[in-house]
């Protein structure tokens, strides 16, 4: 990354000021939220409905998205929010990418564009309601004014305005003029739940999917342009390895490379074609430069971690942080009441179907992004202080994506300004590709960090916790953020740091220590979650064995005592439908797992057995609450692909470093769950009048814990590591 820039050595005109300070991170207007500052330059003429809505003259909508679609289909749900209240004729609706412009598209969860958290939804609900509501409003004014009524006897429905009384009817083209004049209101009359028509029902089916299925979507691959070149670079094989010196006689010999230089990140190799940029990026000899490459293997990294659950290698910077603490943990007791506990879990690829590309154009300081950017106010950031301009002066053209699971969002912008160093290189405006194979991105991009858990638990008279002793070691994923942090990073502790279990345990001490580590790290699919539901719902079987309970019924106690009435719904909902109080299957036996991520409570009953020394996943029974169900199709599925996403971790995922160097490449070496592994899952949703919530991530985690605990069922044997299946 390029330094930031010192305002005082700028020039002294306006857009040099507000560079240069936009560049330091510095408080330079005042009144001004990042948003506005970072979207100084762009854009912000929008039509008479506003930036979410477009009507055309046929009466067609379009409901602009700020929010990427690459594969987990929010643009379905985000269209028939507005549908709902505009009451569109939902067959007429279609969905187009919003612009970079953090000022009018930011995710208000977030403060900045983007698309994580399984955040889509939540954060569009309120909003779009709104959006869909007031052009609602417009055309019913404009079509009162036109027909002399009152706008109270007007209705609305697929997208035609009618007056019963007098027989009047106008589609939404024929009005548009009209409504077009009418100033939207401030505050429209929302609908009541019990009176929606689209949401919640199975016609809100995706809009992409004719365009995914007949090839036409368009995805960073697709892109072609005239005088277009492709770049490839050669990334250090350690972490932290710079480059020393390099040789490009060969690989400029290559019939279609055109040029090979030194970016921050590697060396760059430009051609005319992909496969001249991958010859001649073999054929490039560099010598590289290791004094502050991280050289551990992960097994070295791991035995660190257990060190420091022993009090070795602690510091005053490196030390033990609270999230969780009431009363007073027992230290002291000993005998068959106490349980002792650790779990491993390994780095992992997010290892997406699409790998990571983006085209860029760079003529002075002007520059134009064509990619699936996944938090467009970071990339445009990140351009910036490239091409030294102003942030909302970068314009990003989203495109369709082939999964992230968060590996498109991280704070460097990595593969997007490694394209944009180069197409500067290039200049001129030329467009330049850049591609990263699978193995680049298996072997030098960002995993899910390794994480070390340590759990001490003192039950009481009737076997349930009195004391709960819990230690986290892993990383920080917030490390680096732009955004100013205070305490301890969150995303490291959430799911076991506000557990129904820990709330129903009388003495809590939960800590946990974020050492780094030179081994870059990014967020995973259901983020925290990923290790700390394990180690919650693994626990809480164990626990209920050792209390000689039924592990529903346990969880049904504690989930009472902490009052948890969410988790209790869901976990009833989960067990009536998978009948866990009958035999499972001959051969097969089940385990269940509940957990919250991103404000939903999911509860699982997977049925398991061993074959062929590994286990085999045959049905999964889901429940979910998620607030408003906008989609029930959706939502199954995506509570399908999360199951096998999860289910395909916890079985083989493992990112090992020997000397500091991935030993995984491709899929051949990171086993993926194949299309006959995968379970049947069946998905109930938990009725509910509350404000949608994630539904991307949240399938995500339970799925291990609940194979672990039918393992655990089988012969007695508890999961102490991830993956199960060891290579």
């Amino acid at each position: 990354m390029n330094a930031p820039v010192n305002p005082s050595r700028l020039g002294s005109t306006r857009r040099e000021v507000v560079v240069g300070a936009t560049l330091a991170g510095g408080a330079l207007l005042v009144g001004c939220s990042p948003a506005d500052v970072l979207s100084i330059g762009a854009k912000d003429d929008f039509g008479a409905f506003g930036p979410f809505i477009k009507i055309a003259p046929d009466g067609a909508v379009t409901v602009i998205s700020k929010h990427i679609e690459f594969g987990q289909g929010n643009h379905a749900g985000l269209a028939a929010i507005v549908a709902e209240e505009l009451d569109a004729d939902w067959s007429k609706v279609s969905v187009e990418q919003a612009p970079a412009n953090a000022k009018v598209y930011a995710n208000t969860l977030m403060g900045v564009q983007g698309t994580g958290g399984s955040t889509a939804i939540a954060n569009s609900w309120g909003q779009l309601r709104k959006a869909g509501a007031a052009a609602r409003a417009m055309f019913v004014q404009a079509a009162a004014s036109k027909w002399s009524v009152p706008a109270g006897e007007i209705a609305v429905k697929d997208s035609v305005v009618s007056h019963a009384a007098s027989g009047k009817s106008a589609g939404f083209g024929e009005l548009l003029a009209d409504a077009a004049k009418v100033k939207p209101p401030e505050s429209p009359t929302l609908k009541s739940p019990d009176k929606f028509t689209l949401i919640g029902t199975d016609r809100v089916r995706r809009k992409d999917g004719q365009v995914k299925s007949d090839g036409t979507a368009r995805f960073t691959q697709d892109v072609q342009a005239p005088g277009m070149l492709v770049a490839m670079v050669a990334h250090a094989p350690l972490f932290g390895g710079k480059v020393k010196s390099f040789d490009a006689t060969e690989a400029k010999a290559v019939p279609g490379v055109v040029d090979v230089f030194e970016i921050p990140t590697g060396v760059a190799v430009v051609a005319k074609n992909t496969w001249a940029a991958k010859s001649g990026r073999d054929a490039v000899k560099v010598e590289w430069g290791d004094s502050k490459a991280e050289k551990r293997g992960s097994d070295q990294i791991l035995a660190m971690y257990k060190d420091l659950v022993a009090g070795k290698g602690l510091t005053d910077k490196l030390k033990w942080e609270s999230f969780e603490t009431q009363g007073q943990v027992d230290d002291a007791s000993t005998g068959d009441k106490v349980f002792e506990t650790t779990y491993d879990f390994p780095f992992l690829a997010h290892a997406t179907m699409e790998p990571m590309n983006c085209v860029a154009e760079v003529k002075g300081n002007q520059a134009k992004l064509t990619f699936g950017s996944q938090i467009p106010t970071v990339d445009q950031l990140n351009t910036a202080k490239i091409v030294f301009t102003l942030p909302g002066s970068v314009q990003i053209d989203t495109l369709f994506a082939g999964g992230s699971f968060g590996r498109r969002a991280n704070f460097q912008s990595d593969y997007a300004a490694e394209c944009v160093h180069i197409a500067k290189k290039v200049g001129g405006g030329k467009p330049v590709k850049l591609v990263w194979t699978r193995e680049d991105d298996m072997q030098a991009g960002y995993y899910r960090p390794i994480a070390h858990h340590a759990v001490r638990v003192v039950l009481d008279a009737d076997g349930y916790p009195a004391s709960w002793r819990h230690r986290i070691v892993t990383q920080s994923l917030m490390k680096g953020s732009p955004m100013p942090q205070k305490g301890l990073d969150e995303t490291a502790v959430e799911g076991c740091k506000g557990s129904p279990y820990l709330k129903a345990t009388p003495n809590v001490d939960a800590q946990a220590i974020l050492p780094d580590t030179g081994v870059p790290v990014l967020w995973w699919r259901s983020v925290g979650a990923t290790h700390t539901a394990f180690a919650m719902e693994h626990t809480i079987d164990q626990l209920a064995r050792k209390a000689g309970k039924d592990p529903v019924d346990y969880r049904r106690t504690l989930y009472a005592r902490a009052g948890a009435n969410r988790h209790l719904a869901v976990l009833n909902l989960a067990a009536d439908k998978a009948g866990w109080t009958t035999p499972a299957p001959e051969g097969w036996t089940r385990g269940v797992a509940v957990h919250e991520s991103f404000n939903s409570v999911v509860a699982q009953v997977a049925e398991v057995k061993m074959e062929n020394g590994e286990p085999k996943v045959g049905r999964v029974v889901t429940a979910i609450d998620c607030g408003v169900a906008i989609s029930p199709d959706q939502i199954a599925a995506q509570m399908e692909g999360g199951t096998c996403y999860g289910l395909s971790a916890a079985l083989y995922g493992a990112i090992t470093l020997k000397d500091g160097v991935v030993e995984q490449a491709n899929f051949d070496t990171y086993r993926v769950l194949r299309h006959n592994e995968a379970p049947r899952v069946e998905t109930y949703i938990q009725p509910s009048a509350n404000a949608p919530s994630g539904v991307g991530e949240p399938g995500t985690p339970v799925i291990g814990p609940a194979v672990a605990n039918a393992l655990l069922a089988i012969d007695g044997k508890a999961t102490g590591a991830l993956p199960f299946v060891k290579t």
